[in-house]
C-alpha cells in the first residue's frame, strides 16, 4: 500500500488541523492506537546543543520538553522519542560534565535512540563511546568505523509497538572529519550515508520492519550526503528523522514520496510525527511541530527531570556564577552575523588570542561562536556559552600566500553564512563578493602592512581550524610553534583584564 504523506498547507482547513493538532499535545488528543489503523507517534528533537534550561522564545528546556513528551504517552501507547543529533556539546551545562549531565537527563526522559552528530564528537570519538555506553538508549550511527575497521557505534535497533516492528538506523554527516578537530576523530572514518543507508534498508525489511526510519545527523539539501539525496536514492525509508541543518520543517519536506522531518534547533520546538499503519503498513503520515507559547510566568516543567537539571546545575554554579567583567554594549553572537561578516564578539574573541599568543594575526571560524553576551556582568557561564566546544589555541607559521588563500576560502561562500567565516585580529581585509570565489580579496594589511605573500607570519587559531576544520586544509600542514591552554580560558581573562 502507497503512503499517503500529509503535508499540511496554509488553508483554512490546514489552520485548523494545526491548532486542533497542538492543543491535542495538552489535551491528550493524538490518535489513540487501535488494533488496526494503528497510530505510531514519533517525537523528535536535534541539535538541542545542550541547551538545559528554557530560554525564552529559544529553548523550551529540557524540564518543559519532558513534560509535553510526558503527557503525550499518557494518552496514546505507541510512542517513541528520538534525537538527531548534537545534544551532548554546545552549552556550559554540558561542558563541564563533557556531556554526561545530558546524558543523564536524556535518559531519564527515556529517549529510545539518537543519531550521532558531527558534535558527539566533540570531546574526542573516546568520550563518545564513553557516553554511549552511559546511555540507556542506543545512540546510532550506521556509517561510522573505528581504528580497528568496525562500526564504532550501533548501527539500527528495532522497537515493538503493539506488534508494529519498527526499524530506526544511525547516519552521521561526512563532513564530521572537518567539523570537529583532527585529534577527535583520529583514524576514525565516515562511509557514504547513502550507500550504507541501502544496507541499512535490506537488512531491517529482512528483519521483517513494518517501518524504517532514517536517524540522520545530514544536511537537508545541496550537499553530497544529503536528506534529499538519500530520500531520492534509497528506496524503503518511509520517514527521514534529521538534524545538522537548523531547520526548522514545520510540517515536514517530501521528497520521492519519503517525508522528512527536522525540529529547528536549541529544543525550541518538539517535532510530532503521526504514523497510521494499516495492514502492518504505513498508510498516511503526518507531521508539525510543536512550540510552546512563552509567558512572564514561565514554562511548566516536569518535576523529576527538573531535578536531575538542578542537581548537575548546583555543582555547575559554584564555578560558572564567577562574575569576571562587565560590558555596557551586546557582544554579538548571532549565528547569521558570524557567518557573513566580523562582530564585536568576533575581533574580542580573536584580540584574547592574539594577546594570549603575541602572534602577529589570530583567526577564528564563525561557527566556533555559538552565543552572545548581554549587556551587563560577564560570568563564566556567558564564555562557555559562546566558546563550549573545548578548543585550545595554537600557533602556526604561515606563508603570506597561504594567509590569503586561507582569507579567500573565508568569504568564498558569502552571501551565504557559512561557519568558514573568519573573524580576526592583527589583519584586515577587504573583498569584493562580485567576484569570482577564490579571487574576491582585494585588500589584505597585517599590522597596518600590506600582506607580503613571502613572508612568514605566526597565526593563533583554535586546534579545529589548525587541523583543516571548515575547509582551512591549507593550515593542517603548517609548522606548530606553540600550543596555549583552553580558548574559554584566555577569553576569561582576557574579559578579566579589559573589561572591568
Amino acid at each position: 500500500m502507497k503512503k499517503r504523506l500529509l503535508i499540511l498547507g496554509t488553508s483554512i482547513i490546514a489552520v485548523v488541523l494545526v491548532v486542533t493538532a497542538l492543543l491535542a499535545l495538552y489535551q491528550g488528543g493524538i490518535i489513540p492506537a487501535s488494533s488496526d489503523p494503528i497510530s505510531v507517534i514519533i517525537l523528535h528533537t536535534n541539535v538541542v546543543h545542550g541547551r538545559v534550561p528554557e530560554e525564552p522564545t529559544i529553548a523550551m528546556g529540557y524540564a518543559h520538553m519532558a513534560a509535553t513528551i510526558k503527557e503525550i504517552r499518557e494518552n496514546n501507547e505507541n510512542v517513541l522519542l528520538l534525537d538527531a543529533g548534537d545534544a551532548f556539546q554546545g552549552s556550559s551545562s554540558a561542558s563541564l560534565s563533557k556531556g554526561e549531565s545530558i546524558v543523564s537527563i536524556m535518559n531519564a526522559m527515556k529517549y529510545d535512540a539518537m543519531a550521532a552528530g558531527n558534535h558527539e564528537f566533540g570531546y574526542g570519538w573516546q568520550r563518545l563511546v564513553e557516553l554511549a555506553e552511559m546511555a540507556e538508549f542506543p545512540v546510532l550511527s550506521a556509517n561510522t568505523y573505528g581504528q580497528d575497521g568496525k562500526e564504532l557505534l550501533e548501527s539500527y535497533t528495532i522497537k515493538k509497538l503493539n506488534g508494529i516492528r519498527v526499524g530506526i538506523f544511525g547516519l552521521t554527516t561526512v563532513e564530521t572529519a572537518t567539523k570537529t578537530s583532527a585529534a577527535n576523530v583520529e583514524g576514525i572514518t565516515f562511509a557514504d550515508p547513502v550507500e550504507k543507508a541501502k544496507e541499512m534498508v535490506q537488512t531491517l525489511r529482512k528483519k521483517k520492519c513494518d517501518l524504517v526510519i532514517a536517524l540522520v545527523h545530514l544536511p537537508i539539501v545541496d550537499a553530497g550526503d544529503s536528506c534529499e539525496r538519500l530520500a531520492q536514492e534509497v528506496e524503503g525509508i518511509d520517514l527521514i528523522v534529521s538534524g545538522h541543518s537548523h531547520v526548522a520543517l514545520e510540517e515536514g519536506m517530501e521528497v520521492n514520496d519519503t517525508l522528512i522531518v527536522q525540529a529547528g534547533e536549541y529544543g525550541k520546538s518538539l517535532g510530532v510525527v503521526t504514523v497510521e499503519m494499516k495492514k502492518r503498513e504505513p498508510a498516511e503520515i503526518r507531521a508539525l511541530l510543536y512550540t510552546p507559547e512563552w509567558s512572564e510566568e514561565g514554562l511548566p516543567g516536569d518535576e523529576e527531570i527538573q531535578a536531575v537539571i538542578d542537581e548537575y546545575e548546583k555543582e555547575n554554579d559554584k564555578i560558572l556564577s564567577e562574575v569576571i567583567g562587565r560590558t555596557d554594549e551586546l557582544l554579538d553572537g548571532d549565528r547569521i552575523r558570524l557567518r557573513t561578516g566580523e562582530t564585536n564578539l568576533g575581533r574580542l574573541i580573536a584580540k584574547a588570542m592574539l594577546s594570549a599568543t603575541e602572534a602577529d594575526v589570530a583567526l577564528i571560524n564563525g561557527g566556533g561562536i555559538r552565543d552572545s553576551i548581554k549587556p551587563g556582568e560577564i560570568t563564566r557561564r556567558d564564555v562557555l556559552n559562546v566558546l563550549p566546544f573545548n578548543n585550545v589555541v595554537i600557533v602556526k607559521e604561515i606563508k603570506g600566500s597561504d594567509l590569503l588563500q586561507a582569507i579567500e576560502h573565508g568569504v568564498a561562500l558569502y552571501p551565504e553564512p557559512a561557519g568558514r567565516y573568519p573573524q580576526l585580529a592583527g589583519l584586515e581585509f577587504s573583498f569584493s563578493p562580485d567576484r569570482e570565489p577564490g579571487n574576491r580579496v582585494t585588500r589584505v594589511t597585517v599590522a597596518g602592512k600590506a600582506l607580503d605573500p613571502e613572508k612568514m607570519y605566526r597565526v593563533a587559531m583554535n586546534d579545529f581550524n589548525a587541523s583543516g576544520g571548515d575547509g582551512y586544509a591549507m593550515f593542517e600542514k603548517c609548522r606548530v610553534l606553540a600550543e596555549f591552554g583552553p580558548l574559554d580560558s584566555i577569553v576569561a581573562e582576557y574579559i578579566r583584564k579589559n573589561f572591568n
